[in-house]
């Protein structure tokens, strides 16, 4: 299977990018194709300094490496580095009907809150399925919030093939189920949106302290508590093994115990678990040319696909000679 996702520059990774997305990708490495882009073009629509999306885009790269995405198994490139994907997006355009993309959720939700409706944010949908369609992606692991994207796609590849024959492999989503269920700081799902986000790579004091400060209920110590539904709890799940888990469910049904007692077991977990990682980000951090090569490595070896599959949507429709 070919795999493809991206993942935007907005912002430092967070507790819920690692489990709901970035986890997954290095699993689908190891017997897959795969095709990993920082998704920078896409941050356009949301980030207006160019110093900070310059550095996002390196810290991605660094975190997505540091957490064991492995250039040997799968293909990391920066978006912005194949303009193959950018002409292909003009061709869907030409071809992607104004109510399809209208009834898009992510466009009107975020017009909804008053995000600036540009045409960025519009069309891009149409962006997003020209960076599936120019790798003949087979799967694409999606968040649920963007399985519409998705079927955008699909639709835009069915209608071409429609029009100029069979150019476009169809797609399908992998949804990432495991993405709504990392809360943040305040019990809602995490996301650098509400500002309620752990960072991956966070200095480890500045962890524990915004971990000190989760909320949490006014029950009496000694009264038994359901695990499951503890946001604390399902944090802290995401680091320990069974065992551990079980004993601390087991310990929120007996009660008699403190939430601080709680978060100190979570935070040493969670430095524990990304230990290792940390340590790679530094010597990664330190070697930033071999960050750059492995980029451009990556951007060379999707260029050549790109090409190839934006070749024959350009003969299909016309405007390059066969």
């Amino acid at each position: 299977m070919r795999i493809l996702s991206g993942i935007q520059p907005t912002g430092r990774f967070h507790w819920g990018n690692y489990f709901g997305a970035i986890r997954q990708y290095i699993a689908l490495q190891e017997d897959n194709e795969a095709y990993y882009f920082i998704a920078n073009l896409h941050a356009l629509t949301t980030v207006r300094d160019p110093e900070q999306l310059r550095q996002a885009t390196l810290d991605s790269a660094l975190d997505l490496l540091a957490l064991g995405l492995d250039p040997e198994k799968a293909t990391l490139f920066v978006q912005s580095d194949v303009p193959e994907v950018s002409e292909l997006c003009w061709i869907l355009m030409t071809g992607a009907p104004m109510g399809l993309l209208e009834r898009c959720h992510a466009y009107k939700e975020k017009k909804a809150k008053g995000a600036p409706a540009d045409a960025g944010l519009f069309t891009y949908p149409v962006l997003m399925a020209a960076d599936i369609l120019a790798y003949d992606a087979n799967l694409v692991p999606v968040g649920e919030d963007q399985v519409q994207h998705i079927e955008v796609c699909r639709d835009l590849a069915r209608s071409f093939n429609s029009h100029f024959g069979e150019v476009f492999v169809l797609p399908e989503s992998h949804v990432l189920s495991e993405s709504a269920k990392v809360p943040g700081t305040d019990g809602e799902k995490m996301s650098k949106s509400y500002r309620n986000t752990i960072e991956l790579f966070e200095d480890p004091k500045s962890m524990r302290k915004k971990i000190s400060r989760i909320a949490t209920d006014s029950r009496p110590m000694d009264q038994p508590k359901d695990p499951e539904s503890d946001h604390l709890y399902q944090l802290y799940s995401l680091f320990a093994d069974t065992a551990d888990r079980e004993a601390m469910a087991s310990t929120y049904r007996q009660g008699g115990f403190s939430y601080g007692m709680v978060k100190k077991t979570l935070a040493d977990a969670a430095d524990q678990f990304f230990a290792e990682a940390r340590q790679r980000r530094a010597e990664l951090a330190n070697d930033p040319d071999r960050v750059h090569e492995i980029l451009a490595d990556g951007a060379n070896r999707a260029r050549r696909k790109a090409g190839e599959v934006l070749a024959r949507a350009q003969q299909a429709c016309g405007i390059r000679s066969l």
